[in-house]
């Protein structure tokens, strides 16, 4: 290449290196006819060039391209009100998409309850006995087989729509008109005269949910009645509603209800009759015709008038029946044990779930003596101090030692409530949890004559406090649970036995709740069921090992099959204490009734033991506690979680406890505490007894008289070996199993 042949953009660069002196100060240009250094940097020089002006002309075009988009946009350009309308859809529409996101994580947990299996959850048919063969009830789709809607008396459905859901046909699930109707006739009135939720929204609370009152209850009802009207026709949730809904008197269905109060099938029913049925779904307890027939007959009136109202009817169409109210076939009051039974149906669905039949009898544990005066003992309890105390709610599970489940009240009406606080209400245990950290102490060498110190301590950014603010200085463990002392289990959980421990014990012994991870657990702050205390506190009295509780004896097909028998299929009770730590917290425990904070819990002349439980600002009281015949675990609180007048576990929860162990140790065989062999302890007469006297005492409730154990068991082997020589064929039916079983003679009579 030729010197005339150099590119142009190369001269720059030969006289910047010739001026740089790159050779040094002396170095000489090239003259005429030198070829000039060769060069390596002109490539990423060239590259420098191409990104510069192609960056520049991007940032030229883009402004270019903003400006003629701005002159676009400015003929929408608005001021003045419009200006201001627009701002505030430009708001809306921001914050209608971070609620709608908001929206969707709500919905999550409603949705998830549509996985179950919800249309075949009544599939099961089963007849319930109590543990003497007896009848007690039935779930299921024994009640009556489903009806179309198509096929109901008009005059029915006008009716239930009339007075639960006028606009049942026009709203999407969720009646917003309907709803500032209810709040408007309740500001006149001053008090609740009208609901606001809608036919969907109430079968979606009997499909998924229960009555538990919470905001999170309501949100997941919004979102599952939306769910249903989106998956099912009109039609479709009436049916679903007539047919789930609860009706007094242990019946589940208008068709159910009408054979029970009537005797006539559902498409039978006078218009007398059907406004009785629609006044039902309201308050099936308060306006069951068999308990209370004026109150029904009101209500069915007040149903005559919504539809007059409703403009579905006209006055002279319904005068009819208001001259001539619906009549009732005679029934026994007695109500049947609906808590019982729906825990034990649940029970019976996870059982029998392998078994081909789903039609069955199951005979319980219930004992319907048992029931009754436990049903008694809580709802005398809050009809006397429910008021003075501020506590609306209460439940108990009584347990037989060796696991039988003979009574259970999972709420003051199961009529106005179906939600069972005895097995689905997660509440905090107070110090009644405390029995599992001394259990554990027991387990790794303490005894109840260990000395340890109370005395201020602190985990982390928490001090616990003992009740009265002081400290007792070295005391044993007997006296420090005794006196329901709180830094001793937090100090022994701290420094020797760890919060993880103390989980899994409470684990073994029979908690199913999950129990959070936290340095307070050992003071109870991690929520469980009454049930759940119940089944931990029965592994004391039977010495350590695991209660083994159920409400199932045996499931039967209607042939008399015996598909499942507790004692049979299930495995032998395992260890769960030791047999010293099980003496020791039975030593430990008969104080408390005795010496420390539940002396109204001692039943009169039998050894007791048991812990009270108090929660913070006194939402909850319990008393947990068991004799050497039975178990039982008292709760009392509010369900909206409001506190207490003051009401500790000694108090209410401990003489309700007292009034249900003094009837049921009524004429039967009395049985020790094991390692407990000395007397029983008197009460300490320096210690307040906190008016335990007769003018603040429950009044005791007589057991009727019955066979001794003596008796009732040489019955039963005679009743073996008839059986054993000559074996009885017994006819199919549900009424043939009222006879078999080994605790079918505990009823004996001529």
């Amino acid at each position: 290449m030729s010197d005339n042949d150099k590119p142009d953009d190369l001269e720059p660069v030969e006289r910047l290196e010739s001026a740089d002196g790159e050779d040094g100060a002396g170095a000489k240009p090239a003259g005429r006819g030198q070829k000039p250094p060769k060069l390596k940097r002109h490539i990423f020089l060239r590259i420098d060039s191409w990104l510069d002006s192609t960056l520049w002309n991007a940032g030229y075009d883009l402004a270019e391209t903003w400006e003629e988009i701005t002159i676009f946009f400015r003929r929408f350009r608005v001021r003045g009100l419009k200006k201001l309308g627009f701002e505030i859809a430009g708001e809306a529409m921001t914050l209608g998409t971070a609620g709608f996101v908001v929206l969707l994580a709500l919905a999550q947990p409603a949705f998830e309850e549509t996985k179950k299996d919800w249309r075949n959850h009544d599939n099961f048919a089963v007849t319930f006995l109590d543990r003497y063969g007896n009848t007690i009830g039935h779930r299921g789709i024994i009640h009556e087989n489903s009806v179309p809607v198509d096929e109901l008396p008009d005059h029915l459905v006008k009716a239930v729509l009339a007075t639960e859901d006028r606009r049942f046909f026009e709203h999407f699930g969720i009646d917003f008109f309907g709803l500032a109707r209810a709040m408007s006739e309740n500001a006149k009135a001053g008090s609740v005269v009208q609901g606001g939720s809608t036919l969907t929204q109430q079968l979606a609370k009997n499909l998924f949910l229960t009555n538990e009152r919470s905001i999170e209850r309501k949100i997941k009802e919004a979102f599952l009645s939306l769910w249903l009207e989106a998956n099912l026709s009109k039609k479709e949730i009436l049916s679903l509603y007539l047919d789930r809904a609860y009706m007094g008197g242990g019946t589940f269905g208008a068709a159910a209800a009408a054979q029970f109060y009537f005797g006539k099938n559902i498409t039978e029913v006078t218009l007398a009759e059907a406004a009785m049925l629609a006044g039902l779904f309201k308050a099936p307890a308060k306006y069951a015709p068999h308990v209370n027939l004026p109150a029904a007959r009101a209500r069915a009136n007040d149903v005559l008038t919504n539809m007059v109202q409703s403009g579905l009817m006209t006055e002279g169409q319904v005068v009819a029946a208001r001259r001539n109210p619906a009549s009732v076939i005679d029934r026994d009051e007695k109500e049947a044990p609906d808590f019982f039974l729906d825990w034990a149906f649940e029970e019976v669905q996870r059982v029998a779930a392998r078994f081909k039949d789903h039609t069955l009898v199951v005979r319980t544990t219930i004992d319907l003596g048992l029931q009754q005066a436990a049903e008694e003992a809580v709802a005398s309890s809050l009809r006397e101090y429910g008021e003075s105390y501020n506590v609306r709610q209460g439940a108990l599970v009584m347990i037989e030692n060796g696991g039988a489940v003979r009574a259970m009240v999972g709420g003051r009406d199961y009529g106005e409530s179906q939600f069972n606080r005895a097995t689905k209400a997660l509440r905090q245990p107070g110090s009644s949890f405390k029995m599992y950290t001394y259990a554990l102490a027991m387990e790794n060498g303490y005894t109840p004559q260990s000395v340890v110190v109370d005395g201020p301590i602190s985990w982390g950014n928490w001090s616990p406090q003992n009740y009265g603010r002081s400290y007792a200085g070295r005391i044993t463990l007997e006296t420090a649970l005794a006196k329901s002392i709180n830094t001793i289990p937090v100090r022994l959980a701290k420094e020797k036995l760890g919060i993880d421990a103390i989980i899994q014990t409470a684990k073994a012994m029979g908690v199913e709740t999950p129990i959070k991870k936290d340095v307070t657990i050992p003071l109870g702050t991690s929520e469980v069921t009454v049930m759940d205390q119940a089944t931990a506190y029965a592994v004391l009295p039977a010495g350590g090992y695991a209660s083994r509780r159920h409400g199932i004896a045996q499931i039967m097909n209607y042939g008399g099959d015996v598909l499942y028998d507790f004692e049979r299929d299930t495995p032998a009770p395992e260890r769960i204490l030791t047999e010293q730590a099980a003496r020791s917290m039975n030593q430990m425990m008969t104080k408390i009734p005795y010496i420390g904070t539940a002396r109204r819990a001692a039943v009169d002349g039998i050894l007791t033991g048991g812990k009270t439980g108090t929660t913070q600002a006194y939402r909850d009281a319990w008393f947990v506690g068991y004799t050497g015949n039975y178990t039982a675990a008292v709760w009392f609180g509010n369900d909206d979680y409001t506190s207490t007048n003051n009401m500790t576990g000694g108090s209410l929860p401990a003489m309700t406890f007292k009034k249900l162990m003094d009837y049921a140790h009524q004429g039967i065989d009395l049985k020790p505490i094991m390692g407990v062999d000395a007397p029983m302890p008197e009460k300490d007469a320096k210690l307040e007894v906190a008016s335990a006297d007769a003018a603040d005492a429950l009044p005791p409730m007589v057991r009727p008289r019955s066979l001794s154990g003596q008796s009732t068991r040489l019955i039963r082997d005679l009743g073996q070996k008839m059986r054993s020589a000559a074996p009885l064929s017994l006819p199919a039916g549900p009424s043939a199993q009222l006879k078999v079983g080994p605790e079918t003679t505990g009823s004996t009579g001529r």
